[in-house]
């Protein structure tokens, strides 16, 4: 039991309560509350008046959240939304500004390891890969439809796969004599295309990464997520994003960077908390090993009184 508690346990959870600053009569989003390991030590920690918004854009996620926080009533807010959409999901429950936003962009163990999801080269099942039902086009489709040159782009620039020409020639090639259906082919034409070295990662992994993000339009949503949040924290609100590889950190260091930059004449409109990223301890790693390429960054959006504080203020 506490071997399964552990793999289940939310990622960096010491760092992302220290770096939110949770207090009573605060409100928070847990933007991807997932099953709600983070949403309720939030609750736990801003005890007793505290309140959590969570949204997610799978409905499985929502079902499992609702019912793991049901305990905290009305302190409790769930939409099943893309946290893109954080500004209309606020303005639907007359919010006007937050004090705490979480991300957490990592794909949830229950995803992983739902065959009928296809996103996990472990498991055998359809090539699908989406996180909702709203979005129509899968990875199967994209398989299907796309030219070499187009499947090739997409490994390339979603999963950095140095194979990516060699293995979009060989999905056309293996179209013209069946497409690709599942996940345990996809994987068995990569492992026949590419080298793969012992200690290496699998083959398969930058293949899976790249057609998973492209399927959800994940780093578009994480852009529209960081143009439109800075209008609703609050002065003094935080912002913790878990990333877990580079493109997304690449977006958030950008955001982050640009927002705390101090122009002529104006004051930066945050202060940097993490001037590095925040990474799993060891522990925390062998533990849970999906934690392992999780990077925390954090900053505090700056009013009148703030603006003079220098980069690099930490809440924990």
């Amino acid at each position: 039991m506490e071997a399964e508690e552990t793999r289940h346990r939310p990622v960096l959870l010491e760092e992302v309560l220290g770096y939110l600053n949770c207090r009573s009569g605060q409100v928070y989003v847990d933007g991807t509350v997932g099953s709600g390991g983070h949403a309720r030590a939030i609750l736990e920690k801003s005890c007793p008046t505290g309140r959590l918004i969570g949204l997610d854009w799978d409905e499985e996620a929502i079902k499992r959240a609702r019912e793991n926080l049901a305990p905290f009533g009305s302190r409790v807010d769930l939409a099943q939304k893309n946290f893109k959409d954080i500004a209309s999901v606020l303005k639907d429950l007359s919010v006007g500004a937050v004090d705490g936003l979480l991300l957490d962009l990592g794909v949830s163990t229950e995803q992983l390891e739902d065959g009928e999801r296809g996103i996990s080269f472990l498991r055998h099942g359809p090539l699908d890969m989406r996180m909702s039902r709203e979005i129509k086009v899968s990875a199967r489709d994209i398989l299907r439809r796309l030219s070499a040159a187009e499947i090739s782009g997409i490994l390339w620039q979603y999963g950095e796969e140095r194979w990516a020409k060699r293995i979009a020639k060989a999905i056309v090639r293996q179209r013209q004599v069946r497409p690709l259906r599942t996940t345990g082919e996809l994987v068995d034409l990569i492992q026949k295309t590419v080298p793969w070295g012992k200690g290496r990662i699998h083959p398969a992994t930058r293949t899976f990464q790249a057609l998973r993000i492209r399927v959800n339009d994940e780093l578009q949503n994480l852009q529209t997520f960081l143009d439109r949040c800075a209008s609703v924290l609050n002065p003094g609100g935080r912002l913790v994003i878990i990333s877990f590889h580079s493109l997304e950190d690449r977006i958030v260091k950008s955001h982050f960077r640009r927002w705390a930059k101090k122009e002529k004449g104006t004051f930066p409109s945050f202060c940097i908390l993490t001037p590095k990223p925040v990474i799993p301890s060891l522990a925390e790693v062998s533990a849970n090993p999906k934690a392992r390429s999780a990077k925390l960054r954090a900053v505090e959006k700056l009013s009148w009184k703030t603006e003079g504080r220098q980069n690099g203020g930490s809440g924990l």
